[in-house]
């Protein structure tokens, strides 16, 4: 006799779909086949259970079920009608069995638990386990970009304001040009790995709690080399030395990072190369300091020029320019030269060169020099600065 669905759910007739949908979940997890790898009595009630869910859970086959009992279904493969054939359900046997006609038990429950539409699926939920064997996720595509290698290189301040070509050398791997990056020996391929079974990795654990990991026999590509190559000992990249020419644009500064599309580690299993990151170093310049995009000189100018006012040469890092000094230039006095500082790397306005006074003091003076100093009657009015010091340093001063 075939089994009541209802009692198969441990639901009453009058269940919800809520309630009916809550039971199978419950059952379909406890009795699923992964989990409960080599028990055919666990997959038998996993297959009834997901019967009797498929018929209860729609309404118009909840009617026939009801109306003329589980032998419809069974004898219909799952699929039930308007009414029986021969008046009604009593001729009907349990040894017509045939589920062949209802849905796959695996897509009923991928269905519920949210698979294929976003959710999790049976391998979210068991383990990644079928049948107690690893099974590759479809990817799609083992293909993998190859790393992202980086070099440090280091230049001049004129290259980093007005822009360069610099040529520079690495060592980097490459994909092996007599395999082709495969690590086989030109004319022979490669096998399933026996460790993962063709899957790719491995699984541990029992029961319900089981964690997969990549094989390490196959580095998780599912596939062992039968010879390896000669040349990279299959490998499949060989170490080479590589010139590059590579722009550097103006406005670059220390750390800046300029990409080189394709020049990285070489890709597996057909992925393209990584990229080749440099990294920007200034070297100390001799003249120049810089300030985010502003360049600062210090200029030394005589005493006599900075008394009596002048034109002083002033380089540039662009070539010499002049510049006026009005009488009485203080020491440390700021000068600044508009547009004559770093470009900006993704484009606007230049920077500014600050010119930094250094009134230097005239030394190696002779006795005749030195007497014309004096005979000049200097006094504190002549020196504003000093004068406004000592005001304010008056009671330090006192003895």
């Amino acid at each position: 006799m075939a089994k009541d669905y209802y009692e198969t759910l441990g639901i009453a007739k009058t269940a919800s779909a809520d309630e009916i949908k809550k039971a199978y979940r419950k059952l379909a997890v406890k009795y699923h086949p992964d989990k409960n790898p080599g028990d055919k009595a666990a997959e038998e009630k996993f297959k009834e259970v997901s019967k009797a869910y498929e018929v209860l859970s729609d309404d118009k086959k909840r009617k026939q079920y009801d109306q003329f009992g589980p032998e419809l279904f069974e004898r219909t493969g799952g699929q039930g009608y308007g009414a029986p054939p021969g008046g009604g359900p009593g001729g009907f046997s349990s040894s017509n069995f045939n589920f062949s006609g209802f849905s796959d038990p695996r897509d009923i429950f991928s269905q519920v638990f949210g698979g294929g539409g976003g959710g999790f699926s049976f391998d979210d939920l068991l383990g990644g386990m079928r049948n107690g064997r690893g099974r590759r996720r479809s990817s799609g595509s083992s293909a993998r970009k190859g790393e992202d290698l980086s070099y440090r290189v280091e230049i001049d301040l004129e290259d980093a304001v007005l822009g360069a070509d610099k040529k520079i050398r690495i060592a980097k791997d490459e994909a092996c040009p007599s395999c082709g990056g495969s690590g086989a020996e030109p004319g022979s391929g490669r096998k399933s790995c026996p460790s993962c079974g063709g899957s790719g990795y491995v699984v541990s654990g029992q029961g319900f709690l089981q964690m997969q990991e990549a094989c390490q026999a196959c580095h998780g590509t599912g596939s062992v080399i039968l010879h390896p190559c000669k040349r990279c000992g299959g490998s499949g990249v060989v170490r080479v030395e590589k010139e590059l020419q590579i722009h550097i644009p103006p406005g670059v500064d220390e750390g800046s990072k300029l990409r080189v599309s394709g020049q990285g580690g070489p890709g597996t299993g057909g992925g393209p190369a990584g990229n080749l990151y440099v990294i920007i170093a200034l070297k100390p310049h001799a003249v120049f300091e810089r300030n985010g995009q502003d360049l600062i000189c210090e200029l030394p100018v005589p005493l006599e020029t900075a008394l009596q006012g002048g034109i002083v040469d002033v380089p540039t890092i662009s070539g010499r320019t002049r510049m006026k000094i009005a009488p009485g230039t203080q020491n440390g006095t700021m000068l600044r030269l508009r547009g004559k500082g770093v470009p900006a790397l993704k484009g606007g306005a230049r920077g500014d060169q600050i010119v930094r006074i250094f009134v230097e003091l005239p030394s190696g003076l002779t006795a005749a020099q030195l007497k014309t100093i004096a005979s000049l009657g200097l006094t504190e009015s002549n020196y504003p600065k000093q004068a406004d010091f000592r005001a304010r340093a008056a009671k330090f001063l006192h003895t």
